[in-house]
Order: C-alpha cells, then structure tokens, then sequence
C-alpha cells in the first residue's frame, strides 16, 4: 500500500557558527523550526528501487543516485523495491533544508512502507547535519555537528515569508568565507514566549553568522534583507541556512500575506511565499 509524508522547509531563525572539528565539521548553534510549506515524498511498492521529481521546483533536481532521497533508501540496506515520488515546491540548495527534509520523509515512509526501524542516529546523521532536525521535523535547538536536538517551548502562532532571489550560493564557498569560527553561542532561550512580538524580540539579540559572508558571495542577498525589513509588521528580517533564502517573520497571516504579495509585485522574478510556522 502506497504511503506519503511532508517535507517541510527548515528554517533557521538563528545560527551561529561557534568552533570547527579537527575533521573539518563546522559546530553550531541553531534555532530551527518548520514551515507548512514544503516537499511531499510518497512511495509504493515495487520491484525495484526508482524515484521520479516531480513538482512546479523540480528542473534540475537529479533523480540519480546522488539525491539524498535515494542515499536515505539506501540506508535500510538489503530492502524490497519502492516506486519513490518527491513533489517539489521548494527552491533547491536554498537553505532551507530542501533536500535534506525530502530525506527524511523519505526515511519515514520507507519505515512505514517496509515495516522496517529507522537507521540509527549516525547514519542519519551521515547524510547531513540538517537530516536529524528534518527527521524530528518539530521546533529545536540543534547543536554540534547537527546530532544535538533540544525541544524548544512551545512558540507562539507566527508566520514567516520566505524569498529566494533565484541564485545559488555554495554552502561550502561561504562557510570559507567566515571572519572566524569560534563566535560565541546563541543566549539560552527563555522558557516561553507570550507572542510572535516575545519571539522576534529575542531573534533580534542572535545572529545568523553566515548572512555576512553569504551577501558578500551574493550581494542580492542584501537586497532581499532589506525588501523583507521595509515590509509594515515585520518583527525579524534574517536569512536562513547558508542562503540565499530569506525571511521575514510575522506575527499574524494578514500581515505576512500582504508583504509576500508587495514583494512579489515589485520583484516578480523572486519566489516569494507567506506560510504559518509549525508548532
């Protein structure tokens, strides 16, 4: 029986870069949490293992064995066949955990699919340091090298506008790009938030220590950052991940909807999208 899971967008609300392994990992310190918008996986039964994009963002999504979809299947080893889908409706290698949350729907559909146990921890973690958090897919505070989740309390309704200028930027390329590495870590979250205002407010003290170098790689990045600032109610303008997407944060649909509409009018060549953030 076919079985089917969203892929919702990750997004970091804050992160900071705090020291490097000796291997060469980037250690962080990130707020993230998920949005109603997202991929969708699907699967059914098969003799052999297939996946076909598909989905309005699906140009130029390879559907070889270099997709993280199929990497994540083939963490079950030795498994019956599956006919995987993946609907694309976000921008790829965008910051915003595309690939890495298709993985891990993919990881729990297969699950379902062949009554099987999820890999353990390190070999999830093996396909990227965003696979744990997409797995998870519930607000957290990740650190290390992705593998250290901490639940966040419970946060207030908000919505986020997400835009992408259309232009790829190299997650490696910027993190060469970093003044240091050893900044320091984000406040420890209160224990709650009154609203989406509480929330903003305290976004505002945080970093995201990838923003510099990224615009700096793609100075468009700047102007997305201050098309989102400009917007009436907006309560945060930050970029998300390694970039180039951005987001403003709202504290009401109404507001988030009429910013996403003025943006997209005025730059009819970015993607831009209004969506509640998951609680």
């Amino acid at each position: 029986m076919a079985t089917d899971d969203a892929a919702p967008a990750k997004i970091n609300l804050a992160l900071h870069v705090t020291g490097r392994r000796a291997d060469g990992y980037h250690l962080l310190d990130s707020i993230v949490v998920f949005t109603a918008l997202g991929d969708r996986v699907s699967a059914a039964p098969a003799a052999q293992l297939s996946l076909a994009v598909t989905g309005p963002m699906a140009a130029g999504v390879p559907a070889g064995p270099e997709n993280l979809v199929l990497k994540a299947a083939g963490l079950f080893g030795a498994a019956p066949g599956a006919r995987i889908d993946l609907e694309k409706h976000l921008p790829a290698a965008a910051g915003i955990g595309g690939g890495s949350s298709d993985a891990a729907a993919a990881l729990r559909v297969l699950a379902r699919l062949w009554d099987r146990p999820l890999p353990d921890a390190a070999a999830v973690l093996g396909l990227g340091a965003d696979v744990p958090v997409c797995l998870d897919a519930r607000p957290a505070r990740m650190r290390g090298i992705g593998e250290r989740l901490d639940p966040l309390p419970d946060l207030p309704p908000a919505w986020l506008v997400l835009v992408n200028p259309g232009v790829a930027v190299a997650t490696g390329a910027v993190f060469a790009g970093l003044a240091r590495r050893d900044n320091a870590p984000m406040d420890p979250p209160p224990p709650g938030f009154a609203d989406a205002a509480a929330l903003g407010a305290w976004l505002v003290s945080q970093r995201n220590d990838l923003e510099a170098p990224a615009i700096a790689a793609a100075p468009v990045i700047g102007d997305v950052l201050k098309a989102l600032a400009g917007m009436p109610e907006v309560l945060l303008a930050r970029m998300s991940g390694s970039g180039a997407t951005c987001f403003g944060l709202f504290a009401t649909a109404r507001a988030a909807e009429a910013a996403a509409r003025r943006i997209a009018a005025a730059r009819p060549g970015w993607w831009v999208r209004a969506t509640p953030v998951l609680r």
